[in-house]
């Protein structure tokens, strides 16, 4: 199949971590929507991957074990996104479990920051939208808002409150860059850099997380993804090349209504790039 035919849509997230719809929904819904090739990739966390394997294979879908790891570099959160390793590793199982305990405190300490600014209950509030406890986030705080009545949707209180300097944001520290990409090798899959166009880095200081990425061993950056407008597909093609990086494709979907992306949706990768999947052809497990 020429490679701009083939629909593979490798970012998206389930109830498993801050999705709203179950790995076996948000297979159904890849596969409505023509995805040949889906990777399910919650954030630090493997633990929906045979629920997800299962899924693909029920509906004809090849699959690639994935999920998106959060961590800092220079002072802000970067998602570093791993496809095609083992889920059973013990390294990558561990780590992503160490990164996961930080987030119960800062959620704590973000409902301190929304009662002194007026809204109770907010821990509480966002709990009743977590699947996992483990991975409690600013989206489901934002959920909650919405549905409190202080808030029209998710955009507006990420604006209002769960940004930097707003009243409920804490910042946290996640993995480092050799952390997430040593977990990710180690298992024998591929590191890609997720979403890149999102991250307000300076040219200066996003040529460093390229070279430093490439350096420890990352091999992809995601081109084509929900977040990226048609110039920065065309941006990141041009960094995929000059750094040599296979390049992938993603919706980042997350739900039905608040997402702007739905899965399997996306235009494909310029032909001229190198498919993250097709060096993982060993790693797909068909249907």
């Amino acid at each position: 199949m020429a490679v701009h035919m083939f629909n593979a849509d490798l970012h998206c997230h389930s109830s498993v971590s801050d999705g709203t719809l179950t790995p076996e929904q948000v297979a159904e819904r890849a596969r409505r929507n023509g995805v040949d090739l889906w990777a399910l990739t919650d954030h630090d966390e493997v633990g929906g991957q045979a629920r997800a394997r299962a899924a693909a294979a029920a509906n004809g879908m090849g699959y690639l074990t994935g999920t998106e790891i959060s961590v800092t570099f220079i002072n802000q959160t970067v998602h570093i996104v791993g496809l095609g390793f083992d889920a059973d590793d013990l390294a990558l199982v561990q780590g992503l479990a160490h990164t996961r305990g930080g987030r119960e405190r800062r959620a704590r300490d973000m409902a301190a920051g929304l009662e002194r600014a007026g809204i109770g209950g907010a821990y509480e509030g966002a709990l009743k939208f977590v699947g996992n406890p483990d991975l409690i986030s600013r989206t489901h705080f934002a959920r909650y808002l919405v549905e409190a009545g202080i808030c029209n949707d998710t955009h507006e209180v990420f604006r209002r409150y769960l940004t930097e300097g707003k009243p409920g944001y804490v910042e946290h520290r996640w993995a480092t860059l050799s952390d997430a990409l040593s977990w990710i090798t180690g298992a024998g899959g591929i590191a890609v850099i997720a979403h890149p166009g999102r991250y307000a880095f300076t040219p200066n200081e996003e040529f460093a997380l390229f070279t430093e990425f490439k350096a420890l061993g990352g091999q992809g950056v995601e081109v084509v993804t929900g977040s990226h407008t048609p110039a920065e597909y065309l941006e990141y093609a041009g960094m995929a090349q000059e750094f040599d990086l296979l390049a992938s494709r993603g919706s980042d979907f997350h739900d039905p209504a608040e997402s702007h992306t739905d899965l399997g949706t996306l235009p494909g990768l310029p032909g001229h790039l190198k498919p993250v999947w097709e060096a993982l052809e060993h790693r797909i497990h068909q249907p």
